[in-house]
């Protein structure tokens, strides 16, 4: 059986992929295909999908900073879109009769969007670090939180007076700082991580609280470490494994009838209306139009939280256990539409930009593209390593550059270190049309993605720029596009760096 299990979920995954689809969406539909041929939900898949929430609210718990939920954007935006979509759920479902609670915590797990396809089309781009990634990150994050509280309050369980015990875990972070520091190998780290969240979820349901609130619990309590972003990167891969597993679940509980897909269908048509929503706030924050425009994007969907929630809901008889099959195929479908809708994101409103740029508020915010670059004749676009020492060599022969960089802590950094650098993202094509290109002598692209490098060089020659265009490569066919399209050089990192050492290492023998 579970040979059966784990292929058709591969299977139905990998088509899902080839097709722009976040696998997950195949794993839904080989869970409903598998129910259409008679396979039933046994008690093992059960155990393996509580494992991997187990999993996922740990995961949650290691991101969770209490400095990057209470900033503007993060509280503005997405507390006031909890709280409108919380208010509309609430008379909407005013009608539910007995069933309001069950009702509202529904409606509020709607609001919640997918972290797992977010995250997934953020690390694909190479957007995460980058202002608008870090916000839909935290906003995430901020949902994830309230989806905890939303799991405590459906799961209808009465704590007993051991549960103030779960206050005491903070105390223990010195002793698991210590664990996670002394295993050194990936094997142990992973181990330990997967220890922590089971046993949180052990202990939390000795003392009658929901497991996945203890697993949470562990996973801020390890959160701050400075190895969490490799750990966390470790455990991401078998926490996707388990989580496969629930996907199925979903599936194999039961087949959704007419009625159920045509409610599954209007449930997916409001899509736009929470898009619509997430894009007014990011504005009236003072966000421009591009970035909220792709964070909306980002945003507009439901989140694997809402199965979660609904499954809790429904077993509290709170609602009828139609609703999870509803809610599943809600989920699955606003995943296969947001996916490509994100990959195509900045063309997207390039397309739309002449229209969406009327409603920017004009007032000071962290995403403003520079105003001037002062006395600067050459610029780096990308301040990664690669960037840096670009940076670095030509200041050292007293050419006035300036760095350019789209991650708000790369900026915090060298700002702090007395480099001129300011934001700018590549993609944004406001960007090309305000830098006075006239006094650059030349461009360095470091970025690593040859998307990005692409459209730049694109932008540059579209504005007749007459200066150097520098730029990496990877492989040929990138360094025989990049030439075409206009760039002045372009190296292969690896190949200059063993040229180098070679030259190096002849030289010191001399």
């Amino acid at each position: 059986m579970e040979l059966l299990w784990v292929s058709s979920a591969y299977l139905a995954g990998l088509i899902s992929s080839r097709l722009y689809v976040p696998p997950l969406v195949g794993y839904l539909v080989a869970g409903y295909a598998l129910h259409a041929f008679g396979v039933q939900m046994d008690a093992t898949l059960a155990h393996l999908a509580n494992i991997g929430i187990e999993l996922l609210l740990f995961s949650v718990g290691l991101k969770i900073k209490l400095r990057s939920l209470l900033r503007r954007e993060v509280l503005s935006v997405g507390g006031l879109h909890l709280l409108i979509v919380t208010v509309i759920s609430m008379l909407f479902y005013f009608s539910f009769g007995g069933q309001i609670v069950g009702g509202v915590v529904l409606g509020i797990s709607l609001a919640f969007s997918s972290t797992v396809l977010a995250i997934k089309v953020l690390e694909d781009s190479g957007e995460l670090s980058t202002l608008y990634g870090r916000d839909v990150l935290s906003i995430l994050i901020l949902q994830d939180v309230v989806a905890i509280g939303l799991l405590a309050f459906a799961d209808g369980k009465t704590p007993t007076p051991w549960a103030f015990c779960l206050l005491l875990l903070p105390f223990l972070r010195p002793v698991a700082y210590w664990l996670l520091t002394v295993s050194r190998a990936a094997e142990l780290k992973l181990l330990f991580g997967v220890s922590l969240a089971l046993a949180g979820g052990a202990l939390a349901e000795k003392v009658g609280i929901s497991n996945d609130i203890g697993a949470l619990l562990m996973g801020v309590m390890l959160a701050g470490h400075v190895e969490i972003d490799e750990f966390s990167e470790k455990l991401w891969g078998l926490k996707e494994a388990f989580l496969v597993a629930f996907f199925l679940q979903i599936g194999l509980t039961d087949l959704p009838n007419y009625g159920e897909v045509l409610q599954a269908l209007a449930l997916t048509a409001l899509l736009p209306l929470q898009g619509g929503l997430f894009f007014a706030l990011f504005l009236l924050s003072g966000l421009r139009a591009r970035t909220a425009f792709v964070s909306s994007l980002a945003l507009m969907t439901y989140s694997e939280f809402a199965l979660i929630t609904t499954k809790t809901v429904v077993d509290a008889h709170l609602l009828p256990p139609i609703w999870e099959s509803i809610i599943g195929l809600a989920v699955a479908l606003s995943l296969a539409i947001a996916a490509p809708l994100n990959h195509f994101s900045h063309r997207l409103f390039s397309v739309l930009e002449t229209f969406l740029v009327r409603f920017e508020r004009k007032v000071d915010s962290s995403d403003r593209l520079p105003s001037s670059i002062g006395g600067a004749e050459w610029l780096v676009m990308g301040m990664g390593r690669m960037g840096t020492s670009a940076y670095h060599a030509l200041h050292k022969q007293n050419i006035r550059v300036l760095g350019l960089d789209a991650d708000p802590t790369v900026l915090e950094k060298l700002l702090a270190e007395g480099r001129r650098v300011v934001y700018g993202d590549a993609e944004d094509t406001e960007l090309w049309e305000k830098i006075p290109l006239a006094k650059i002598k030349g461009v360095i692209l470091s970025m690593p993605e040859l998307e990005v490098r692409v459209s730049s060089v694109k932008q540059l020659k579209m504005r007749q720029f007459a200066g150097h265009i520098g730029t990496v490569c990877f492989d040929v066919d990138e360094e025989t596009k990049l030439y075409e399209l206009g760039a002045t050089f372009v190296i292969h990192p690896l190949i200059e760096a063993g040229k180098q050492l070679a030259e190096q290492m002849l030289s010191s023998r001399d």
